[in-house]
């Protein structure tokens, strides 16, 4: 548009100096023919202007608006992934940032275990010597499992067999005994009782057998803390007083255990039900919930009390007390088998339940009667120690 009147008026301009030069010269003929020339030359220049004009109108449109681009997305855990794992595609990656590492200052100043050298980074060029890497022990350390490499009397550590041989006979005579009751109670049970008895006896012993494994547990757990105290190298006051009250932590823990098991065996009743819908069955089951619950509220002391005399190292006690009970309950079971084959005693289920909780009161009270045996001559050995080191402070003076 600007270009348009620029061009208008330099044809205004033109016109008018051939007008005055038409007017100048004289004859009239003259000016018109000049200004006839003026005229036309002023209006190709207008009607240029206007094509100017019309061409300084038509400006391109402008460009369709594009789209945002989306932000670009970093794979960071493929990236690390690739630097610490151990697949082939970031092979060369791992490579390129391990040279990388080795190359900077900083890694030149340290040493291989990352503590600064005492030259600086001369000191750190020079490598320490490798640490041996672990080594496996036992039947695992050739590489291979198999049955000859863990069986074999060649490969036992006789050195670490000599550790445990104290073990194995208490801990050997401990299971026995415990399982010679159950098979002597089991055998009576379907050797002499009726039929009606021995299914009572087989719910019976299906739900004592998911019970006791909840005080078993104190056993181990003691075998655990006791050793803590009782193996400790002062042989003082403190150390008496902390064993005593660690057993008798036990003992409280294996008498709510004990009031537990109880409550769970009120519930047989209930459960037995599920078992059978035989009314005979079912009074037999009742008749021996009395011997039941009988061994079973002292079950908890008696794992505790037995626990805390493996881990005061009471094993020879113990052996000798297993070796006696494998031989004493079978035979009082099958006792109880003869007099009922002669007709002498009326035998039941709740006979033989009232029998095997006799034999679990006297294995704990054995068992706490010793471990209070055991905590008087510790009581006396400080006291003894006490005497001596007051003699010897008197000597002194």
């Amino acid at each position: 548009a600007a270009g348009a009147t620029v061009a208008s008026q330099y044809a205004a301009l033109v016109f008018f100096a051939g007008w005055m030069a038409g007017v100048g010269s004289g004859p009239a003929g003259g000016a018109g023919a000049v200004s006839a020339a003026a005229g036309t030359g002023g209006d190709e220049l207008a009607s240029e202007a206007v094509e100017m004009d019309g061409v300084a109108d038509r400006s391109p449109p402008p460009p369709p608006p594009q789209e945002p681009e989306p932000p670009k997305v970093v794979n960071l855990t493929k990236g690390i992934m690739e630097l610490t794992g151990s697949s082939s595609a970031g092979r060369s990656r791992r490579r390129e940032f391990s040279r990388l590492l080795k190359s900077t200052k900083l890694a030149q100043a340290f040493m291989s275990d990352g503590t600064p050298g005492p030259g600086g980074a001369a000191a750190g060029r020079r490598k320490r010597p490798r640490a041996d890497p672990p080594r496996i022990r036992g039947f695992l350390s050739g590489g291979k499992v198999s049955p000859r490499s863990f069986l074999s009397p060649s490969a036992t550590d006789l050195s670490r067999a000599r550790d445990f041989l104290p073990f194995v006979v208490p801990v050997t005579t401990t299971s026995v005994g415990r399982i010679s009751g159950y098979i002597a109670m089991s055998h009576v049970a379907s050797s002499t009782l009726g039929t009606h008895d021995m299914a009572a006896h087989q719910i019976i012993f299906s739900i004592f057998c998911c019970l006791t494994p909840i005080v078993d547990a104190l056993s181990q757990v003691a075998q655990s803390f006791v050793p803590a105290v009782f193996e400790s190298r002062r042989r003082d006051r403190d150390r008496a007083d902390a064993l005593r009250r660690t057993v008798g932590n036990f003992r409280r823990v294996g008498v709510v255990f004990g009031g537990l098991l109880v409550s769970l065996v009120a519930c047989i009743p209930l459960v037995s039900r599920y078992f059978t819908t035989d009314p005979m069955v079912l009074s037999r089951v009742r008749g021996a919930l009395p011997g039941v619950g009988m061994f079973l509220v002292v079950n908890g002391l008696m794992c505790a009390g037995e626990g805390a005399l493996l881990g005061q190292k009471d094993l020879k006690f113990l052996r000798n007390m297993y070796a006696i009970f494998f031989f004493t309950v079978p035979a009082y079971m099958l006792r109880l088998k003869n007099r009922a084959r002669l007709g002498v005693q009326e035998v039941g289920i709740g006979t033989m339940w009232a029998a095997f909780s006799a034999y679990n009161l006297i294995r704990t009270s054995t068992w706490h009667l010793r471990l209070a045996q055991l905590q008087r001559r510790t009581d006396r050995e400080v006291v003894e120690k006490n005497d001596e080191g007051a003699i010897e402070y008197d000597s002194l003076q």
